[in-house]
């Protein structure tokens, strides 16, 4: 099954990367900027839980086992996975030309709260912590959980940063889709 289970995993991860290209080209232009010191601090740790879930061989205590590589843990993190990328999937083409890597205010900008965003205001991050889970469950050693602590961290903040640009912005419906619809877990968070 290990085979198996890296495949489909490595596979959803190609094609998240391969849709964020293609669908990257097709974005409105940018009204508003963040700096690159505000950028910086969610990308240093989304970077270092790219590095920590991507990078094997590293040292102790990384390699340390933490959960155990079983067909059961494999075959439910494959489909934790492929959960995950049907999210991030759903909710980029949702978003569609608001959609920016950056956090930043598009010129038409639309404040969406269709599809995924009736249930979480950041399904795109839901569905790329999914996609964490089940890698690091898949992976089981230490380096993958903290690798999903690492962009839960990352996500967290350009999330709070994103917030105070769409608050600015939508004085008057953000307030109202805030309370009614929770950031990351639909009803908990």
């Amino acid at each position: 099954m290990s085979e198996n289970s890296d495949a489909i995993i490595l596979g959803c991860w190609i094609v998240f990367f391969v849709y964020w290209i293609v669908s990257a080209q097709k974005v409105k232009a940018i009204a508003e900027k963040q700096s690159l010191s505000s950028a910086l601090k969610h990308r240093i740790p989304v970077g270092l839980g790219w590095f920590l879930l991507a990078i094997h061989g590293l040292p102790p205590p990384f390699d340390l086992r933490v959960t155990p590589r079983t067909d059961t843990t494999q075959i439910i993190g494959a489909a934790i996975c492929m959960a995950g990328l049907f999210v991030t999937l759903w909710a980029r083409w949702t978003l569609a030309g608001n959609w920016s890597s950056d956090v930043t205010f598009k010129q038409g900008h639309e404040l969406v709260k269709a599809g995924p965003y009736r249930y979480a205001r950041h399904p795109i991050y839901t569905g790329l912590l999914i996609m964490c889970l089940g890698t690091a469950l898949d992976i089981g050693h230490l380096r993958g959980w903290l690798g999903l602590l690492a962009m839960s961290i990352g996500f967290w903040i350009k999330l709070t940063q994103e917030e105070v640009l769409l608050l600015r912005h939508f004085p008057d419906d953000y307030p109202v889709y805030r309370r009614q619809v929770k950031a990351l877990v639909p009803f908990i968070i």
